[in-house]
């Protein structure tokens, strides 16, 4: 139709602009995603048991690639095997490209992330520091001026899944975006992802439970208009570099406390996405909204019981 309101197409384009850059942020191709709540409910020691013979061929795979730096953890391969690829090729190609990237422009971070998770955990078990993981951050001189854990923070459900909580709204993008590149930013988005990734793996072989990565997006106080477009750009970029590289570890993304407009805009395009994709959607006002600092939700905070109420009735009300 070539009528319209002019107010509306106002609104409208950067409005969808901002739309597609959030649910690029948490959708990513449709095709990587594992279906949302789809916990698996069989012990780890016993999936490794009856996929042992697979999980040899992918390790051997790796070490093809990476002699000396293919990943020794039998949970790293198994996300392998349990995410749905079309065909076991499509699968060793996954592996194949993950590898080149974790020897090739990824090793840094890998690295990284990897000695930041042995210090922050070094005190014994159950006990973690976060600030060796924020100090070897990619860029952290610059970026954590702007992100701090009252933006985006890590905790675990009662169930052991990890929670990834992230408030792009409360983020200074455009000074931070005045310090840093969007692929500097990238980077510091995926060693976070790398970070959580080597901690499930972690814990799922010490809780005998494959545990996801949910994600919790607070977007209250979002901009709608203005903002720094690259810091987006980042953000979604970084989703779609790791969807690929961390099968089978994707929980359902909360999409929380969304302005008027972008709740509208979203409920009315959503329904024209894959059913797989609807279905790791979980909208909801409410959660997050009067927690005042997102380290409220770590163990002993202010605000953890009730966000962890939120999360039973959210994330496993079907499990």
């Amino acid at each position: 139709p070539s009528h319209h309101h002019p107010i509306t197409s106002c609104l409208m384009t950067p409005s969808r602009q901002l739309l597609a850059v959030v649910l690029s942020t948490i959708l990513v191709d449709p095709t990587t995603l594992v279906e949302a709540f789809g916990a698996i409910k069989t012990p780890v020691s016993t999936l490794l048991t009856q996929n042992a013979d697979q999980i040899a061929q992918l390790k051997d795979v790796a070490k093809s690639v990476a002699p000396s730096d293919a990943p020794t953890d039998d949970v790293f391969y198994l996300r392998y095997v349990v995410e749905d690829y079309e065909s076991d090729s499509d699968r060793t190609d996954a592996l194949t490209s993950t590898m080149k990237w974790r020897i090739g422009e990824g090793k840094a971070i890998c690295d990284a992330a990897k000695e930041a998770v042995e210090k922050a955990s070094s005190g014994g078990a159950g006990t973690w520091d976060n600030e060796p993981v924020r100090a070897a951050a990619p860029f952290a001189e610059s970026i954590n001026q702007y992100i701090t854990p009252s933006q985006i923070i890590t905790t675990s459900t009662p169930k052991g899944d990890l929670v990834y909580c992230i408030r792009a709204g409360q983020i200074d993008d455009v000074s931070l975006m005045s310090k840093v590149t969007e692929d500097q930013m990238v980077d510091f988005f995926l060693y976070c992802k790398e970070v959580n990734a080597i901690v499930a793996n972690t814990k799922s072989a010490e809780c005998d439970n494959l545990l996801r990565v949910i994600i919790a997006n607070d977007l209250a106080g979002i901009k709608l208009i203005g903002g720094d477009a690259t810091f987006r750009k980042a953000l979604s970029a970084s989703s779609k570099k790791a969807a690929p590289m961390y099968p089978g570890s994707a929980g359902p993304s909360l999409l929380l406390n969304l302005p008027g407009l972008l709740g509208a805009l979203v409920k009315l395009f959503t329904p024209l996405f894959p059913k797989k994709v609807q279905e790791r959607i979980v909208f909801e006002q409410g959660p997050l909204a009067n927690i005042g600092d997102l380290t409220d939700v770590l163990p002993g905070g202010s605000g953890r019981d009730k966000f962890m109420g939120y999360l039973d009735d959210l994330v496993y009300k079907e499990a």
